[in-house]
């Protein structure tokens, strides 16, 4: 078992190393530009701690990604506003010319944060001061080929239209913050800024029963699954099919198809992320496009199942675009499309109703799964195998009779027996009755406007 109160010991220590080079660099810049006391060859020269034997978490990224001189700077300024912000109160020195702080030190302010947070120009100042050349040969640090926007490991937060890239401010990604100092295991949390939740089950392939043609689907989504990369990876036939697989899931609720999502994770060890996008295109609308790459940033490389539910919310047919909430949504369908055709694993889009969905973006999808209401015969497995355990139903209860009146799904199933469960734990007793079982389908019918 890892010691993490040994491990973030260790991060401190290697932590405290990098900060005090920082320190010596930013004094020397200092003496560099303003004083002309010092040389820059004299900067080139400081070079960083050796942290090779160090045995931390941060230690090891930047062994990983063998990073240079400039890297592990930026890496440091990013992670600086969490662990140590008063570092950076040497951003806000004046200009005694203009009594304002130096454009050249960059730095923003928080909205509740009170020092400074520091932005691309801060590392451009302390890494190549007032040299065009420098900064130019600089630059490739910000570049969308770099390890730290590819690994999503840092960015430069995206600046107000029409402002300096480089105002942007310098954010490293959450699971790093966490891994370089904590180094606990990192779960992102569903909030305004990460719109997805991690989705689990406790129930088995054995739970789901679906007709022959969703069975197909889904084994056809195993065979990428354990197949995929290689396919890509090994084989010249590799080079002419996209990255990933795309998915659409359609039918009615109750039906399957988070249970499958959720199965696919379950037996693959893969973690399953459920985006709602009713919820984001209703909720930040003009904001889709920040909030969905968030999500598309945190599951690089993590071999994530990407869920997206309500597809319909973007998917839907349109006829023309008539106003901004039109152009909005225009935008969005293809910021999302685009997302998802360059991401290198399972997407999974799912909509209630096939016949919502605009045609021109069934070509999108390498698969389409329709998952129906159960048949008779379903119906009857899921009333036979949804109850186990303690609890039995009555002699009184003819199930395949319930099965042919009751038009079903499983999560309607699911309902009633919950209820019959409820009433039966009232009267103190381990039965499923018939006048229980009524009573629990005319709730769920009253659900959908319908009477018995």
């Amino acid at each position: 078992m890892i010691d993490l109160s040994s491990l973030q010991n260790q991060n401190a220590n290697t932590i405290e190393k990098e900060l005090a080079w920082l320190q010596q660099l930013w004094l020397l810049r200092g003496r560099i530009t303003f004083e002309l006391s010092e040389s820059e060859e004299s900067f080139e020269k400081l070079l960083p701690p050796d942290i090779s034997d160090d045995h931390s978490a941060y230690s090891a990224l930047i062994s990983q990604f063998k990073m240079n001189f400039h890297e592990r700077i930026v890496l440091l300024l990013a992670l600086i506003p969490h662990i140590k912000p008063a570092f950076l109160d040497m951003l806000q020195i004046k200009n005694q010319n203009y009594d304002l702080p130096f454009t050249e030190f960059g730095g923003i302010k928080g909205e509740k944060h009170k020092g400074m947070i520091p932005t691309g120009e801060t590392a451009m100042f302390i890494l190549g001061g007032t040299s065009l050349n420098r900064r130019f040969n600089l630059l490739y640090l910000f570049e969308h080929d770099h390890f730290f926007t590819v690994k999503n490991i840092l960015r430069i937060e995206s600046s107000i239209p029409g402002e300096p890239m480089l105002s942007g401010a310098l954010r490293i990604a959450k699971e790093y913050q966490v891994k370089l100092t904590t180094s606990k295991n990192f779960t992102p949390n569903f909030d305004g800024e990460f719109p997805a939740k991690r989705i689990q089950t406790k129930q088995e392939w054995s739970d789901l029963i679906v007709n022959d043609s969703v069975l197909e689907g889904i084994a056809e989504i195993k065979n990428w699954l354990k197949f995929g990369t290689r396919l890509k990876d090994d084989f010249k036939f590799g080079r002419r099919i996209k990255p990933g697989f795309k998915v659409l899931f359609t039918g009615p609720p109750g039906t399957g198809k988070t249970m499958t999502a959720s199965l696919l994770g379950k037996t693959c060890n893969m973690e399953v992320y459920r985006v709602d996008l009713s919820m984001i295109v209703s909720k930040f609308i003009g904001e889709t496009e920040k909030n969905l790459a968030r999500v598309f940033d945190q599951a690089t490389d993590k071999n994530w199942i990407l869920f997206f539910d309500e597809a319909d919310a973007l998917f839907g047919k349109r006829s023309q675009t008539s106003d901004s909430h039109d152009r909005y949504a225009n935008q969005e369908v293809s910021f999302l499309l685009q997302r998802i055709e360059d991401f290198d694993g399972l997407v999974i889009l799912c909509s209630n109703f096939k016949n919502n969905i605009d045609e021109a973006f069934f070509r999108r999808f390498q698969l389409v799964v329709n998952f129906s209401i159960p048949d008779n015969s379903q119906r009857l497995a899921l009333w036979q195998t949804a109850l186990h355990g303690e609890f039995k139903y009555d002699t009184q209860v003819d199930l395949e009779d319930l099965s042919e009146k009751h038009e079903l799904t499983a999560a309607e199933i699911i309902n009633v027996l919950r209820y019959c469960l409820l009433k039966s734990l009232e009267r103190n007793d381990n039965t499923v009755s018939n006048t229980d079982l009524k009573n629990g389908i005319k709730i769920e019918k009253m659900k959908e406007g319908k009477i018995l």
